[in-house]
């Protein structure tokens, strides 16, 4: 059954125990909230943990990298919760190689992951925004997207490809009353694999999910007079 008015959905693309799972919880908080990834077990209890603190979510178990999931999870969306009115878009691969080092396979899916998923997705959702005259589309970017490193030969085309698709979105869509925004994730987000692979970080050298998931859902409510369409977030002791 499709929500009310008074219930917009938010859809979160690419949830994990960090940053995806922070925006699901954040949201959740207005919203009733759509989670997709591959791992459904995480998903089964992330939504028993959204609804254990009064919200309502759905977890759609989908492989981003193929574009009949993606259309399949949309289509649940829409069928259960109502037509999305946000969407966070948070999957990515990050494999780390030189351009000797990736093999094709790795580049192509991690644009298939990082990229054509975003473009996929928007396309599911811009159609009902349009008809409302008004949406919000949120893509997470990296410090790849704006300043790679040698070891980036697939996600640094990735993210730069995505950054560029929000561009061009914010300009087609914007003036029809869809705000698209771009944010760039400029250093190590505090989860368990990053304090695992890089134990001498403290706390202070990471990014707090709930404090990045904080500005999402600001640029989700902006006043449409002061849109953000590119946006920078970083630990206090990051260099730039």
């Amino acid at each position: 059954m499709s929500q009310s008015p008074s219930h917009p959905v938010a859809v979160v693309v690419g949830v994990g125990p960090g940053l995806g799972a922070a925006l699901a919880r954040r949201f959740a908080v207005g919203y009733t909230v759509a989670v997709l990834a591959r791992r459904e077990s995480y998903l089964n209890t992330l939504v028993k943990e959204i609804e254990t603190a009064g919200g309502r979510a759905l977890g759609v178990s989908t492989d981003v990298s193929q574009e009949e999931q993606i259309r399949a999870a949309f289509e649940r969306v829409r069928r259960e919760l109502g037509a999305p009115d946000v969407l966070l878009f948070n999957a990515a691969m990050r494999p780390v190689g030189r351009l000797m080092e990736t093999k094709p396979s790795t580049f192509e899916n991690t644009w298939r992951v990082s990229m054509m998923a975003a473009f996929l997705c928007a396309q599911q959702v811009v159609p009902d925004m349009l008809a409302k005259g008004k949406g919000s589309i949120l893509l997470t970017g990296a410090t790849a997207g704006v300043k790679p490193f040698p070891s980036s030969a697939a996600f640094g085309p990735a993210k730069f490809a995505l950054r560029g698709l929000a561009q061009v979105l914010a300009r087609d869509l914007g003036p029809q009353g869809v705000h698209v925004a771009y944010i760039n994730v400029d250093g190590a987000i505090d989860m368990p694999v990053i304090r695992e692979r890089f134990p001498q970080l403290k706390e202070e050298d990471m990014l707090k999910p709930s404090a990045i998931a904080e500005t999402y859902w600001h640029l989700a409510h902006q006043d449409p007079s002061a849109w953000t369409q590119e946006l920078d977030v970083r630990p206090f002791k990051e260099k730039f």
